[in-house]
């Protein structure tokens, strides 16, 4: 019996994933999936970000099933027995024997037969185990931050940072959030869109933060011609509420700008001003350029710390590379990647980035600096080591401007003061329902 298209795209990409860095969101929409059938395509989504999702706590149930420490196994060995593990511990509908079956065959088809017996054993130890298809329920009766990790299957040393920066409760909502599938938001500048979409059987609710934003609760999103055609793109609520924050302006600069979501919304909200977007991997400017068709957007391939332009902007957006630990539950994958000391070299590079961009303000102009983490490292350690090297800048309130969109209709959410720390706004997910996000609004004097 041939192995199933799901289960073999599955082990592919999570092998991939593990051994070049790649994101798993990014392969399962890469071309040579799009011959998947809808079903398989389901499952082998499901697959892929549950067991990223739930990794550490699938290894610590095939450990105490298994005659060898895990360290020794080959990859391949071990990720079918995590495709299986998954399958026999959250998901009901999948016959167990079905399970064990297609996941011995793939390590057979990983030519790792001398493993055959091995996988067999450990996975016949799993027989009868209770399946817990929310998985995250147990996280409610944790007390400890090891109690906490263990049951929502994170590196201990980030619950301990978000329970520090955030407290407990905060940081058990964090570890909930990021296990479950987040919602599909998407930024719809046009009604009659909207309406299309759900001509297409697409269902869409509110936008949880903003007016102008929709989520999708059901149907295929990709499979509609408004996807297709690039009318309507897929974006955190948090993530368009940052491009809200630059304002309008005549020239506005977008540092770091691929995907170009941010962008897309700058040239929406700023139909008459110049935009220079600025993305240091010219294959990734090439996407930012399908992406954005506005004329009055200009795309540059360029480093952000080196910008090839002497001119001033009244508007800058600096979205800075980071660690993306305000979006797990969207890359699952970050958080067994991720060590405490790459937040330095980040910092490194997101200072040299915002330092950049300060040269580049207009007297009386403001630029936004972003990230989608929670580290502190890179959010409010950034803005005050460059404030500390240049006293030409002041920092602004974000709860002013959050007010004023609140008052012009274009932020629903009411409780604008969970939406900051201090001067900068922070979202965190779990608490707000998006992915977690910080800003900080620099005026230069």
């Amino acid at each position: 019996m041939p192995i199933s298209p799901a289960r073999v795209a599955a082990f592919d990409i999570l092998l991939r994933v593990e051994r070049e860095d790649s994101y798993a969101s990014e392969l399962l929409h890469a071309s040579r999936y799009a011959n998947l059938s809808a079903a398989d395509h389901g499952l082998a989504t499901e697959l892929v970000m549950g067991i990223l999702r739930w990794r550490s706590l699938l290894d610590k149930y095939i450990a105490e099933r298994s005659s060898q420490k895990l360290p020794r196994l080959d990859r391949e060995v071990l990720t079918a027995l995590r495709l299986a593990a998954y399958q026999l511990l959250f998901l009901d509908r999948v016959p167990q024997r079905a399970a064990v079956h297609e996941s011995v065959e793939l390590v057979k088809r990983a030519r790792k037969r001398s493993a055959v017996p091995f996988a067999n054993a450990v996975l016949r130890n799993f027989a009868g185990i209770a399946r817990n298809p929310d998985g995250v329920s147990a996280i409610a009766n944790a007390k400890t931050a090891p109690e906490l990790a263990e049951d929502s299957a994170h590196p201990l040393w980030l619950v301990e940072r978000w329970i520090q920066e955030f407290g407990f409760e905060a940081g058990k909502q964090i570890c909930v959030y990021n296990q479950r599938i987040p919602e599909a938001a998407i930024s719809v500048s046009d009604a009659t869109i909207a309406d299309e979409l759900r001509k297409h059987k697409i269902q869409l609710s509110a936008g949880h933060l903003l007016k102008s934003a929709y989520c999708v609760t059901a149907g295929d999103l990709t499979g509609t011609r408004p996807f297709r055609e690039g009318r309507v793109v897929t974006q955190d609520e948090a993530s368009q509420l940052v491009s809200m924050l630059v304002g309008e302006g005549s020239k506005i600069l977008d540092c770091c700008a691929a995907p170009g979501g941010k962008t897309r919304t700058l040239a929406g909200r700023n139909p008459n001003a110049r935009i220079v977007a600025t993305e240091l991997y010219p294959h990734r400017a090439r996407l930012l350029r399908r992406l954005v068709a506005a004329a009055n957007v200009q795309v540059i391939a360029a480093d952000a710390r080196k910008l090839p332009t002497i001119a001033l902007f009244d508007r800058v957006l600096a979205d800075v590379p980071c660690s993306g630990t305000g979006t797990l539950a969207r890359n699952p994958e970050i958080k067994w990647r991720l060590k405490l000391e790459d937040l330095a070299d980040l910092q490194g590079r997101q200072l040299a980035i915002l330092r950049s961009a300060m040269q580049r303000v207009s007297p009386g102009g403001r630029l936004v600096y972003s990230t989608c983490s929670l580290e502190k490292e890179e959010n409010s350690a950034v803005v005050e080591g460059a404030m500390s090297v240049d006293s030409s800048f002041r920092v602004l309130d974000c709860r002013v401007e959050l007010e004023r969109l609140r008052a012009h209709g274009e932020l629903r959410w009411e409780d604008i003061d969970s939406l900051t720390s201090g001067p900068y706004l922070q979202t965190i997910p779990g608490v707000h329902p998006c992915d977690g996000f910080f800003a900080a609004i620099l005026e230069k004097i």
